[in-house]
């Protein structure tokens, strides 16, 4: 889309009709759509017109919204009609239960959702020969099925050992699909190199289907530069594990990614987890960062940040991403003062908040409050599946 319109206000379209089409667009995330909160509004948009009240128009014009690719495309009627009509599956799983994914299908996928092929990587097919030709179809869409289940459970509700190695497991591999699709992505331009299929048809509404407005699409000139810093203070303890290992991935993954661990002082992380062994990287990251656990003092570690770091580190293509609670035992007035200067340099600032997904939280505390007027996208990420919704975003930086 050219850009992301306003839903107009419709009396009719009432908070069910809303809540459908955001379940429908999860629907579509997990099985490997980029769809973002543009999409959905546009999706709403759609709703509240004429084509809204009739079927055979709905479809289309969703299909055509919410498709990128040729997978999109080929994929979206069965989505659609086992979500709208109840027909053609008896329930939606990631990759619809399929064993390893195809090449277009990794392409497509925003997150390392899909499960490994168990035995050290042998497909199941072969397994099916050797006994005599059985399906193992069934395992493949439960495996598929409890890899769905676990992206989707708050963190500190993992108790099972083998769960989070699992679950860490499933964030590694997330970093690289992301990185992959964040660097090789092309973006929607005036004038490009191939056209924008799905942008081009959604223009073509407002003139009864004719494509008079073309979108086309370019690579991207400049690859995105991460910088994240973790808070790996006491009342994170929950969730460091997690983020240390999805940390690693990432800086592994990414080209330009520097990391960072703070609590009451601030740790330039990035050599230890370039270590490839995930046990080796994360014992020195502990090293590192000695003192880990105790209070956060958010603000001195954006200041030794600013001072230090931010000019080596930062450029104008950089998302800058911090996962905390805001929990500061320090002044929020230098809070504030430093994510101005930090929002001064950087192109992004995205904060995580492992707490904005519990239910009824509000971001009370007075660090989360001063850091709030800075913050481009504050998001929750109490699983994996809310740390996949940040690649859209990303993808559009």
């Amino acid at each position: 889309m050219a850009q992301a319109g306003k839903t107009p206000h419709d009396p009719a379209l009432d908070a069910q009709s809303a809540a459908k089409i955001a379940a429908f667009a999860s629907v579509l995330r997990a099985n490997g759509f980029a769809i973002g909160l543009a999409e959905s509004r546009d999706a709403l948009a759609v709703l509240a017109s004429p084509a809204g009240r009739r079927s055979s128009l709905l479809k289309p014009a969703l299909r055509a919204l919410f498709s990128a690719t040729r997978e999109d495309w080929r994929r979206f009627d069965e989505l659609f009609d086992a979500f709208w009509r109840g027909t053609g599956m008896r329930r939606i799983q990631l990759l619809r239960g399929a064993g390893p994914a195809s090449p277009a299908q990794r392409k497509s996928l925003p997150s390392g959702f899909a499960p490994e092929a168990p035995h050290g990587g042998k497909e199941s097919g072969a397994r099916d020969d050797e006994a005599g030709g059985q399906s193992s179809s069934g395992d493949r869409r439960d495996a598929a099925s409890q890899a769905e289940a676990l992206a989707s459970r708050d963190i500190r509700h993992i108790a099972d050992p083998r769960e989070m190695a699992k679950l860490h497991a499933l964030a590694e591999r997330f970093a690289r699909r992301m990185r992959a699709r964040l660097v090789r992505r092309w973006r929607a331009r005036r004038g490009g190199q191939r056209l924008d299929l799905r942008r081009t048809i959604h223009r073509s509404v407002a003139h009864g289907g004719t494509p008079i407005d073309l979108v086309w699409r370019r690579r991207k000139l400049r690859p995105l530069r991460l910088v994240l810093l973790l808070d790996a203070s006491g009342s994170m303890e929950l969730y460091t594990a997690f983020f240390a290992r999805f940390l690693h991935a990432a800086v592994d993954a990414f080209r330009e990614a520097e990391a960072f661990v703070f609590h009451t002082r601030l740790v330039h992380v990035s050599s230890a987890l370039r270590e490839r062994d995930v046990a080796r990287a994360v014992d020195r990251l502990a090293l590192m960062a000695q003192g880990i656990g105790g209070g956060t003092r958010i603000g001195e570690s954006l200041a030794d940040f600013n001072r230090w770091h931010a000019a080596r580190v930062i450029n104008s293509r950089t998302a800058v991403v911090i996962v905390s609670d805001g929990y500061d035992t320090g002044e929020p007035d230098r809070l504030a003062t430093e994510m101005q200067r930090l929002a001064r340099r950087s192109r992004r600032i995205v904060w995580l908040n492992p707490l904005l997904g519990w239910r009824d939280y509000e971001p009370t505390a007075r660090g989360m409050q001063a850091a709030l007027p800075y913050i481009d996208l504050f998001a929750p990420a109490h699983n994996l599946e809310s740390l996949a919704a940040l690649e859209p975003y990303l993808a559009r930086i």
